[in-house]
């Protein structure tokens, strides 16, 4: 890596015209992360949040425009209580702890997914941030929170047929925009890279719809440990690739 003189500078090698305009994560391995450590579960999501904090920064630093992270899926509800009841503790005290500084750095903070059956509390720390930041205009934060990405397509589908049902919109109307207008991610620019960490080569249910043409990109590198030498490499493979778009490269 072309070392840059301030961890605030795009390396070098990286070209400022091919990087991401939006990068999902999938933070995945703090569990394990802890575990080989022999250390609770809960201290490797604490340092998941440092993690995801470094890479935020990072990604407004190298110019990336949006960053989404899957926080918590519909099915991290299968977990141990107790390991939920922490994660939305977690949540709650992050919003609050860490609101003055994104206001700070200008993030924009948005929350997706079906939030009604969170905790009322941390409903009413998520409604107060996304008002806070709403007119923010450095990096968007997108935070999937009780996120599936079927669940996510469902839902669309059954706003759209309330729609038609209610003479609102006609059948041969309904077409990719209508459609991605009910979404969770509604405004939001599609993924143009996928990283997901701890070698789990899957989607697991996340952006199903959204990354139609997004790259992927899998680490084994367990969360905690991602830091900005390996979203380099990330950005690096990505920048190698060659985005057709389902179509044939001119020549």
């Amino acid at each position: 890596m072309n070392v840059p003189q301030s961890l605030m500078e795009l390396p070098s090698d990286l070209v400022p015209e091919k990087m991401p305009r939006h990068v999902a994560v999938i933070m995945d391995g703090n569990g394990r992360w802890a575990k080989k450590r022999a250390l609770p579960r809960m201290v490797g999501h604490q340092r998941g949040v440092e993690a995801l904090k470094n890479l935020l920064r990072c990604c407004d630093d190298w110019g990336v425009d949006v960053l989404t992270a899957y926080a918590f899926s519909t099915e991290n509800w299968g977990r141990p209580r107790l390991e939920v009841d922490f994660l939305m503790t977690l949540f709650e005290g992050v919003l609050r702890r860490e609101l003055a500084e994104m206001m700070s750095e200008g993030v924009k903070i948005r929350f997706v997914g079906d939030l009604t059956v969170l905790p009322t509390s941390l409903q009413r720390e998520i409604a107060h941030a996304m008002d806070t930041t709403v007119n923010n205009t450095g990096i968007q934060f997108n935070v999937a929170t009780n996120y599936g990405g079927r669940q996510e397509i469902l839902h669309a589908c059954r706003h759209i047929a309330r729609e038609v049902q209610e003479g609102k919109l006609e059948v041969e109307d309904i077409n990719e925009e209508i459609f991605e207008s009910h979404l969770y991610t509604k405004g939001i620019v599609n993924p143009d890279l996928l990283i997901r960490t701890s070698g789990e080569m899957r989607l697991s249910n996340f952006l199903l719809w959204q990354m139609a043409y997004g790259e992927m990109y899998v680490t084994p590198t367990l969360w905690p440990d991602f830091n900005r030498q390996e979203f380099y490499q990330a950005l690096l493979d990505y920048q190698r690739r060659d985005r057709r778009f389902g179509k044939l490269k001119e020549e």
